[in-house]
């Protein structure tokens, strides 16, 4: 029976840390390092080996998480631990950093016998303090397999991407839909708040509603982004996504324009939504309605 691969954490910050502490029961053992000495000392008292450099982790570990600031840090970080680590070692980057960035160094860890993979998270702080983060792997087959179990100690949902540079490609893709949503809400709390409405209580509405229905994800179950076939079990569901939405989104903007207020997001929403959805515009209907 082959031996608990040895995990180690370089970077304890607000994600870091509650996902290392998710990884102090690691049968493997745990071994960390902070530029911080109040970060690593909770650690530390815990019985998690402490190091003062990089470099001390790739020496004691099979498998060193990396989540620091940018691509500069995780760029300095990485060549200490490409230069100490043994061949075989997995570095994983949980860090949002460039696509581009995490292939070089994938590039320049391969030409030392050493896997890297880009591994970024999706559910913030609380979602590491609960072990139900998202992880986002882009790397090998076989380094994907040796990261699985070690990620599950702090996710409960952990997806090969593809190709080192996926993973970060799907979590930008999944940012871009998290932060245009907060665009829209500002939108909306605008609208609400023109309209004389306690902006508040819509933030709880949002929050309880989206809870039941799962928000904007709840449209992500297609397989493609073409253009729906006549044939395809989705199209009458997303037909009436569309319909429903190009009716509200139109009321929206009849009471944004009663009160003088500009909603450029719902506007370019209704004119984008069914086409988004694979079902074109329903543009006639609304105009003859």
């Amino acid at each position: 029976m082959n031996a608990p691969l040895r995990v180690g954490f370089v970077g304890l910050g607000n994600m870091g840390a509650p996902m290392a502490k998710r990884l102090l029961a690691w049968p493997g053992g745990l071994t960390v390092c902070d530029t911080r000495p109040e970060a690593v000392r909770p650690f530390a008292e815990a019985g998690s080996a402490a190091v003062d450099s990089a470099a001390g982790v790739a020496a004691a570990a099979d498998i060193v998480c990396v989540a620091v600031l940018d691509d500069a840090q995780v760029r300095a970080v990485v060549s200490e631990l490409s230069g100490a680590a043994a061949p075989g070692t997995v570095i994983a980057v949980h860090s949002t950093i460039a696509d581009r960035t995490a292939e070089e160094l994938a590039v320049a860890c391969a030409e030392r016998g050493i896997d890297l993979v880009d591994a970024p998270v999706s559910g913030g702080g609380p979602g590491a303090e609960l072990g139900r983060l998202a992880v986002m792997v882009g790397g090998s087959a076989t380094a994907f397999e040796r990261v699985r179990e070690p990620f599950g100690s702090f996710a409960d949902l952990v997806v090969h991407a593809g190709e080192v540079g996926a993973g970060t490609r799907m979590k930008l893709a999944r940012n871009l839909l998290h932060f245009v949503a907060f665009t829209a809400a500002t939108e909306a709390q605008r609208l609400a708040e023109a309209a004389g409405l306690d902006i508040t209580a819509l933030g709880k509405i949002v929050r309880h509603s989206d809870a039941v229905t799962g928000g904007p994800g709840a449209i992500m179950l297609r397989d493609r982004t073409a253009p729906i076939e006549p044939d395809d079990f989705w199209l009458p569901i997303l037909r009436h996504v569309r319909d429903l939405g190009e009716k509200d989104l139109g009321l929206a903007l009849e009471l944004g324009d009663r009160l003088a207020l500009d909603l450029p997001l719902a506007r370019l929403a209704l004119e984008r939504l069914g086409p988004g959805l694979g079902v074109g515009d329903n543009t006639f209907e609304r105009q003859n309605s």
